[in-house]
């Protein structure tokens, strides 16, 4: 089961998650060039080994498993999928 990124890191973009994430999962790095254009990070759910090593660093509580990510949100499981389908 991956993680996803949810509502809460729109617009803050915090990359405390890529730096502790240990296979390089969640996109866009700052020096990626869609990350300024990004409204928020991504979690591939293919590369994702479900560690959460990332839960912990997000200061804005934004990753959940898909389990508990809120019904509210449910649609982020689909957009962090997306961003890879690019």
């Amino acid at each position: 089961m991956a993680y996803v990124i949810a509502e809460p890191c729109i617009g803050v973009k915090d990359t405390a998650c890529v730096d502790a994430c240990p296979v390089d999962c969640i996109h866009p790095k700052k020096d990626e060039a869609d990350f300024a254009a990004a409204k928020m990070l991504y979690i591939d759910p293919d590369a994702c080994i479900d560690c959460g090593a990332c839960i912990p660093v997000c200061p804005v509580a934004a990753i959940f498993t898909l389990d508990d990510l809120p019904e509210k949100w449910a649609a982020y499981a689909e957009e962090n999928a997306a961003y890879y389908r690019k």
